[in-house]
């Protein structure tokens, strides 16, 4: 299983809009508006690294609104 937190500016005015797309994906677990640097955190998990760089590639990349990303890979010890 792959887990992996992303990070998110959005474009002015659609941070609201990209939360929204963000929690119809399947693999998103979890979406939270933040103060600061970044507009939103996203955590995905999938079956595998794989699959996990898929939705990232394929999918975030596809939201309207997403101005840049920052992806934290999580990893067990």
């Amino acid at each position: 299983m792959g887990t992996a937190f992303v990070l998110m500016k959005t474009k002015a005015g659609r941070d609201r809009e990209v939360y929204l797309s963000l929690m119809q994906l399947p693999e998103v677990i979890e979406v939270h508006a933040l103060y600061g640097e970044y507009d939103l955190l996203a955590m995905i998990e999938a079956d595998s690294t794989t699959h996990l760089t898929s939705i990232l590639i394929e999918r975030f990349r596809l939201v309207e609104g997403v101005k840049t990303t920052q992806t934290l890979i999580a990893v067990n010890y």
